[in-house]
């Protein structure tokens, strides 16, 4: 059953006339009696009584007549939709950020993709790294930011969007405020606050392991902001990127010897097409100066499979 085939049964039962009707479609009127006779063949009987000087409607054709129309306007709705889609218009676009990335740098991001692009709806869906990538392999995401030590395997696609500098958070009364740097060996017998969700927990305690360093771990959080409100009232300290730092008073020193960082990616599916709208964010987040200079970073692909190294020294 073709639309084609629909549209002049519609127009034929409109107007009463075969040679009206296909004025009406803008086709000649043997090609219009042939379609509406295919569809009669599809749907097992006759849809228009052709009795000379009365064109009608049989039975069976005022009985599916509602039906068919029903078929036309949702044509329609699906056309006009896929042409706003295409034209950036009212068009969806899923975008998975690992609940370790902080919203201060991101929401710039944000702010500026709106006024661009002002008919793409952004819906953003928080997640430890292993949920995001299951997300997008299984369709449920069109992107993801992400950052991980153990890198992404085929067929997730990375590329390295910036590179954020971890950090010691302490509170403001704490001994190391006063500090502009420290080294992993301070941090021997202080009193930690685990992040749940830091994708690079086992890499620092291997780090410090291998050190000789022993802490003190205390509470642990699945929320961020509780383990960041926890250290700005001196309860202990932890190690955060930097960009993710948001509680008043909460201060940030400089870990040293190593330096440690981490590769925040862009992740996409390797073999997926990318829709109109998913092209218009992932060339926008190329193009967002997302270092500090205010300069763009140019997007490399990280190395497999460690992308991110934990310590760079």
């Amino acid at each position: 059953m073709e639309l084609h085939e629909i549209r002049y049964f519609l127009a034929v039962g409109e107007t009463r006339n075969f040679t009206k009707a296909a004025d009406a479609c803008h086709v000649t009127q043997p090609a219009l009696t042939r379609a509406i006779r295919k569809l009669e063949d599809e749907l097992g009987g006759m849809l228009v009584s052709r009795e000379r000087g009365n064109i009608h409607l049989t039975d069976l054709g005022r009985l599916l007549e509602p039906s068919l129309r029903a078929m036309m306007v949702q044509a329609g709705e699906a056309k006009r939709t896929a042409e706003s889609f295409l034209r950036l218009k009212g068009a969806p676009i899923r975008l998975g950020v690992m609940c370790t990335v902080g919203p201060v740098r991101f929401t710039g991001f944000l702010n500026e993709f709106r006024v661009s692009h002002p008919g793409i709806e952004l819906t953003l869906i928080e997640g430890m790294s292993s949920e995001l990538k299951e997300l997008l392999r299984s369709g449920d995401l069109d992107v993801a930011v992400i950052s991980d030590p153990e890198g992404f395997e085929p067929p997730l696609h990375a590329s390295v969007l910036y590179q954020e500098p971890f950090i010691l958070a302490c509170g403001p009364t704490h001994a190391f405020a006063a500090r502009t740097a420290i080294t992993l060996e301070d941090l021997e017998g202080e009193i930690y606050l685990q992040r749940i969700h830091c994708e690079y927990r086992d890499r620092l305690a291997q780090m410090l392991a291998e050190r000789g360093v022993t802490i003190r771990r205390a509470h642990r959080s699945e929320r961020e902001d509780w383990i960041q409100s926890m250290v700005a009232a001196g309860m202990g300290v932890c190690f955060l990127p930097s960009f993710s730092a948001t509680v008043p008073g909460l201060v940030q020193v400089r870990v040293v010897d190593p330096e440690v960082a981490r590769e925040v990616c862009i992740v996409t599916i390797a073999q997926r097409h990318p829709s109109p709208p998913m092209a218009a964010l992932l060339a926008a987040l190329d193009a967002y100066a997302w270092t500090n200079d205010g300069e763009s970073h140019d997007r490399t692909e990280p190395a497999r499979p460690g992308a991110g190294e934990w310590a760079r020294v």
